[in-house]
């Protein structure tokens, strides 16, 4: 049996990814989360998310001996010059503060009239074997923010992000509808396209 290991410790997440690549990685596969597989979380040095998704894979394949995946993302505004982008997750200042984050966000672009409210998460994801071989690829969900948060679905910016094409921010969207169009689908599938063409993961 081959083991992958998801560089995550975030159940939900494992759900999704599994979804993704569960065609890739077959059924004789066993697939463990970071917390499972024991491997602790690392220090995001990165300044890229894919210098981040990189060294959370890096380091789970070293301690595991196994092939790990890995992802990194954020929001990235335009007229913020891409910011908060890696920083996304502690850009109050406290790592994780989903409600913070999204209120300091939201005061930055008080004055911001709509037209100016561009905006894209994006993700990248990495995967990294056992024996060194590494592999990246990016997706972009490209939208607009706006002025006051809606919905309870999701996480994070979801509650303020429109994407592209739709009227509905992310949290009010169905998981099913978000993840059809999301950041993080389109980085794994391109991920998987690729590992598809590689033996001996």
């Amino acid at each position: 049996m081959t083991t992958f290991v998801l560089a995550t410790h975030n159940e939900g997440k494992k759900r999704e990814l599994l979804t993704i690549l569960g065609p890739v990685l077959g059924a004789d596969t066993q697939v463990l989360t970071a917390a499972e597989a024991g491997v602790s979380d690392v220090a995001e040095t990165g300044v890229t998310f894919t210098e981040n998704a990189l060294i959370k894979a890096r380091a789970a394949a070293a301690a595991t001996g196994h092939t790990a995946i890995a992802d990194d993302s954020g929001i990235s505004v335009d007229v913020l010059g891409g910011a908060p982008g890696i920083f996304s997750a502690r850009w109050s200042g406290r790592h994780g503060d989903d409600r913070a984050n999204l209120e300091l966000l939201l005061a930055q672009l008080g004055d911001i009239a709509a037209e100016h409210r561009a905006a894209q998460f994006r993700c990248a994801a990495a995967a990294v074997t056992a024996d060194g071989r590494e592999f990246t690829a990016e997706g972009v969900m490209p939208g607009r923010l706006a002025t006051e948060p809606k919905g309870e679905n999701g996480f994070g910016y979801d509650p303020i992000f429109v994407p592209e094409g739709s009227e509905l921010s992310a949290a009010e969207m169905t998981p099913e509808e978000k993840n059809s169009r999301s950041h993080r689908r389109f980085a794994f599938d391109a991920l998987a396209a690729i590992l598809a063409d590689e033996p001996n993961l």
